[in-house]
């Protein structure tokens, strides 16, 4: 009987480490691009005070004064959410992320138009303000400019990453 036969764990053909294997290497996956470089961590901030900003805003209204404004509060609400998703998504970087914060900053937009059109032609519509009312006006146009921005860094950082 060889030594190897006797103790299967000793190195065999000049490898070395236990049982000729070596250590266990983790699975190689493909690297999600950063997305929260350079300006991409200012973004996450702002976006992180606007989630803060937006669901605390809405929380306490719907909580104590959902009657008087159930509109305008709940939009303030679905701002929040979308806030919170592409701030996940700008932290969680990687290509699908990256397109589905693009998509969600377009939406934000979007909202952000509607709502402000919305709320200067129909004011009577918003008993109350939300986070989009006026442009924005109430966060210092913010959620107008946000997602302007957002956009041009995301298209930016798929033609730096690709």
């Amino acid at each position: 009987m060889t030594a190897t036969e006797e103790n299967p764990i000793a190195p065999r053909d000049g490898q070395d480490g236990p049982g000729a294997q070596g250590p266990a290497e983790p699975a190689a996956g493909p690297k999600r691009a950063r997305l929260i470089s350079g300006p991409g961590i200012l973004l996450v901030w702002l976006y992180g005070v606007m989630v803060v900003g937006a669901v605390s805003r809405s929380a306490v209204q719907i909580s104590t004064q959902f009657d008087k404004a159930p509109l305008a509060y709940s939009l303030s609400a679905v701002a929040g959410l979308v806030y919170g998703f592409i701030t996940y998504s700008l932290v969680r970087g990687g290509e699908t992320a990256r397109r589905a914060a693009l998509v969600c900053c377009a939406a934000e937009l979007a909202g952000v138009l509607v709502v402000g059109t919305w709320t200067l032609a129909e004011p009577s519509a918003f008993p109350d303000a939300t986070v989009w009312s006026d442009y924005g006006m109430g966060y210092l146009f913010i959620p107008v400019l946000l997602p302007l921005s957002a956009m041009y860094w995301l298209r930016k950082a798929r033609t730096t990453a690709g």
